[in-house]
């Protein structure tokens, strides 16, 4: 390969639990309804892991479908980029334990925390290191385990949350595949979204586990307003970057929190965006770094993405963290 090198996306997949949870599950749980959530938030249902499965296999599951799709092999593989706030354990990083059972034996990794976010965030590290040339070949997972940080008893929250997984190989091209990405980060307002307990600040003990200090806490409120506002911006400095304008998107793949958000964002981008727009959150709900590749894979299975399509990602989660990434698919 001569001249410049550019990161493509070559091959995509995706892992969704068996366990389906719905909305009538959930009345039975907690003080809440079918038409509540549904009207709140667009989900349906969500699917929940097995209690023996684990942030890594489902992103394992996901690693092997795209890896498929791009025909690389796992020995191939030079760099493993794992989104996740829910990992197996603190240490190791989940990449490497996804490295070991993958049998990827000549590639480093490491686990990028940035909750929603964290797709796009990783999916940017990975670009970063192909288009250098130190890598050829990199696999991009985003993969969650979010039922285990879920207070079950909150009814506003435990309603919005589910489990699964998505990949991306990303490899060196001739030409643009990641055509622009806009990242950004607000840690002043952290405590909108966070799980508070768990690190250094709050370790584990009976006062943290009992005020439920290990599930996720949200300020809805603000985070909806905030969200967006982050995310309409994210969208059209990446677009502009780009060198397009919002009509030349083809697909819309937002991270898939709230239909309510996704709507906001695609009417303020303009006429006409909404249809152009991949939802799947009524059957997953929200799966933080997974939303955005297991909602990839499932647009491109879908036909709504195909060879020069540009494709615009977007999304928000805690941190507060932003991103936009728009890519042309090869």
């Amino acid at each position: 390969m001569s001249g410049k090198i550019h990161a493509a996306i070559t091959g995509v997949g995706k892992y969704a639990p068996e366990k389906v949870l719905t909305n009538a599950d959930l009345e039975k749980m907690v003080d809440t309804s079918d038409e509540w959530i549904r009207t709140r938030t667009g989900i349906r249902e969500r699917r929940i892991a097995a209690p023996d499965e684990f942030t890594s296999d489902m992103g394992l599951r996901a690693a092997r479908e795209a890896l498929a799709q791009a025909r690389v092999a796992p020995e191939a593989v030079e760099a493993i980029f794992v989104a996740t706030c829910t990992p197996d354990r603190i240490f190791p990083s989940t990449a490497c334990l996804i490295q070991a059972a993958l049998g990827a034996k000549r590639a480093y990794g490491f686990d990028i925390s940035s909750a929603c976010a964290g797709f796009l965030m990783a999916l940017d590290a990975a670009a970063g290191a192909v288009e250098s040339g130190r890598v050829r070949n990199a696999l991009v997972i985003g993969a969650e385990k979010l039922s285990a940080a879920t207070d079950w008893t909150s009814r506003n929250t435990c309603v919005l949350f589910g489990d699964g997984a998505g990949a991306v190989v990303l490899q060196a091209a001739d030409r643009p595949g990641i055509r622009s990405t806009l990242l950004g980060v607000d840690g002043t307002l952290a405590d909108f979204l966070s799980i508070p307990a768990g690190g250094c600040r709050l370790p584990a003990s009976e006062e943290t586990v009992r005020q439920r200090l290990h599930c996720m806490h949200m300020a809805g409120r603000e985070t909806f307003k905030i969200a967006v506002a982050t995310m309409l911006e994210a969208a059209q400095q990446a677009i502009a970057r780009a060198g397009l304008t919002v009509a030349d998107i083809d697909c819309m793949v937002p991270h898939q929190a709230n239909m309510r958000i996704v709507e906001a964002v695609a009417k303020r981008l303009g006429d006409g965006v909404l249809e152009r727009v991949f939802i799947n959150l009524d059957r997953y709900g929200n799966t933080s770094a997974a939303s955005i590749p297991i909602a990839l894979a499932e647009a491109v299975a879908a036909g709504k993405i195909a060879s020069g399509s540009k494709v615009l990602m977007v999304a928000f989660g805690g941190g507060l963290s932003w991103g936009g990434t728009v890519v042309e698919w090869l």
